[in-house]
């Protein structure tokens, strides 16, 4: 078992923390503060060619591996997880349904522009009724005359507000007594198709959470993505993928905790000596390199399973898992570290505190995870 990453994943490594720390970092604690999304660092990242980067060459993609999409997100997250989570969402969650189930002629006029970073990658899947349950799914697509016609609404939507276009769930009729859940490719700018953007969130200031709401909303029958009905089993397999952009996310969030209480411990003074001498604290800083390695770790193998055309439903969940709990207890420490000025925002660590809290919701709540993970090993 090879654990040295490859010469381009390594050079993708050095680039992104490098434009990471110039061009990221600086300005997150400002964009926190006045909750600004930072599309002028998606511009630049699309310049890199950063934001197609998975994707295969001939969309205008990086052709790399989920390995590589893994490191840019963790590094954007360490960096500023609002810029992380739009990036991990923009290639998982936007641009990974249209090249997995796309026709060409989808993927030419849909995945290419996200590839491109011309628009942002967005979907929606949870509604006010449907978040964990996504089978609840109300929104509904009716077939006449060639077109869907779509009413309903989606909400804790990312991206959106940037997205020239996003794929949705919407019920496209019943079978057996059960709802057929379908994917439809749906322009935002076509009318009766609005996105608000009037969340208060706790944290992730700089990142675009959306509600949409959708008024008899027409596009023609060549937008549904995939087959007709298969639209659920779609974005699970979707949501698979998305795990390991969640769980790159978390690492990198802890990764800047432990950073940063690592650095307060040996500056900080009492009693006549750095934090750093007491054990009390030595042990706390080794449990959180430990959770952050093994978690990193976790992260990689399913990021390789994908790679490799292997099953990975169970080590997306369980690298999810892990590492969205492990962030929150590291950033939690990290605070306790930090003493009160933990509490302040100059520190940076209660803003880590705010936004890990997400990772054990997104993409399905830690609860949701051991479900998945309990019927994978046969329970």
């Amino acid at each position: 078992m090879n654990f040295e990453l490859t010469p381009e994943q390594n050079m993708i490594r050095r680039t992104i923390k490098e434009f990471a720390k110039e061009e990221v970092e600086p300005g997150a604690i400002e964009r926190d503060a006045k909750r600004e999304f930072p599309r002028d660092i998606f511009n630049k990242l699309g310049e890199m060619g950063m934001m197609g980067l998975p994707f295969p060459e001939e969309y205008g993609g990086g052709g790399a591996d989920t390995i590589s999409f893994a490191i840019v997100t963790e590094e954007l997250s360490r960096a500023c997880a609002s810029t992380g989570i739009t990036y991990s969402a923009h290639i998982s969650l936007g641009g990974a349904p249209l090249a997995l189930f796309g026709t060409e002629k989808q993927k030419q006029e849909y995945l290419v522009p996200i590839c491109e970073g011309r628009s942002l990658g967005a979907f929606g899947l949870t509604e006010p009724n449907a978040g964990s349950d996504a089978a609840g799914t109300e929104t509904v697509a009716k077939e006449e005359n060639g077109s869907f016609f779509i009413n309903g609404s989606k909400c804790f939507i990312t991206n959106a507000s940037y997205a020239n276009h996003l794929a949705l769930t919407a019920v496209t009729g019943q079978v057996n007594g059960k709802k057929q859940i379908s994917a439809i490719i749906v322009p935002t700018d076509t009318s009766g198709f609005s996105v608000k953007n009037n969340y208060e969130k706790m944290g992730l200031h700089a990142s675009n959470t959306t509600e949409l709401v959708l008024d008899n909303v027409e596009v023609p029958t060549e937008n549904l993505l995939g087959k007709k009905g298969e639209g659920f089993k779609q974005f699970l397999i979707t949501l698979d993928g998305g795990r390991i952009g969640i769980g790159a996310m978390a690492v990198g969030i802890a990764q800047a905790a432990y950073e940063k209480a690592l650095q307060y411990a040996k500056e900080r003074r009492q009693f006549g000596t750095t934090l750093s001498k007491f054990q009390a604290i030595q042990f706390k800083l080794a449990d959180m390199a430990m959770k952050i390695e093994l978690a990193r770790n976790m992260v990689y193998k399913a990021a390789w399973l994908k790679d490799v055309g292997r099953s990975f439903t169970k080590e997306a969940s369980m690298c999810k898992l892990y590492a969205s709990e492990i962030c929150c207890e590291v950033a939690d420490q990290a605070i306790q570290i930090h003493g009160g000025y933990g509490y302040m925002k100059a520190y940076e660590v209660e803003r880590y505190f705010r936004d890990g809290k997400l990772t054990e919701i997104g993409e399905g709540t830690s609860e949701i995870q051991r479900m998945v993970i309990a019927r994978q090993i046969g329970c």
